[in-house]
């Protein structure tokens, strides 16, 4: 049997009687990168919760590299499977703050040179460790907001439209830290309507209406 980083058996959940994924099963090779896609609302952004175990499905089961993805601690496990929200999500006063938080929560020694090269990653300079988040445009709030969660590296990466509302130049650095990361053999599942994401992905899973309508 070939190695999956996903197993996703008859996935569903259903919130107050109301189904918002029904019959989801499909797998994930380690290193792939796979776009979901579908209409507003079709249950896209709630699958990828369910990856991150942000959410937990009422029906079915997701195996992580094999094992239930229940059965594993939820720190250890989202150190593993990053995830990036679709609208920033920044904390604390400044960049520094926000880059500094993957070495707390580890408990290592806060590394001043890694973060300046996290930064030079998505095309910011050093001194912005220093500047408050408040005066940070969408841009740069959606860069820290990544490197972030790729200050160490993790097995998968969880991506919630990112790109949404982003000017090109912004677009076209992420794209590429996406795209280094995929080198070192990340697994990236992306969530998009973006065009050239849909047409540099491996695969294509749409859902709609809260099941899956096609793979290609």
């Amino acid at each position: 049997m070939a190695e999956t980083i996903f197993d996703l058996q008859d996935v569903g959940l259903t919130v107050s009687k109301r189904t918002l994924l029904a019959h989801i099963s499909f797998t994930v090779a380690p290193g792939e990168f796979v776009t979901i896609t579908g209409p507003s609302g079709s249950g896209k952004s709630t699958l990828l919760l369910l990856l991150a175990t942000l959410l937990t499905p009422t029906q079915g089961q997701i195996l992580f590299s094999g094992r239930p993805q229940e059965t594993y601690d939820k720190t250890a496990y989202r150190r593993l499977v990053s995830y990036c929200y679709q609208q920033p999500s920044l904390f604390g006063e400044t960049v520094a703050d926000n880059l500094a938080f993957p070495f707390q929560i580890r408990q290592e020694q806060v590394d001043h040179d890694r973060m300046v090269n996290a930064l030079a990653e998505v095309n910011l300079p050093d001194d912005m460790l220093d500047k408050p988040i408040t005066e940070l445009s969408g841009g740069e709030k959606q860069r820290v907001a990544l490197i972030r969660n790729l200050i160490f590296t993790p097995k998968v990466l969880l991506l919630d439209e990112i790109t949404t509302g982003l000017d090109a130049d912004s677009k076209d650095t992420v794209h590429q830290v996406i795209n280094n990361f995929m080198k070192q053999g990340v697994t990236i599942i992306t969530v998009t309507h973006d065009e050239s994401e849909l047409a540099a992905a491996d695969r294509l899973i749409t859902i709609a209406a809260g099941e899956m309508a096609v793979t290609a």
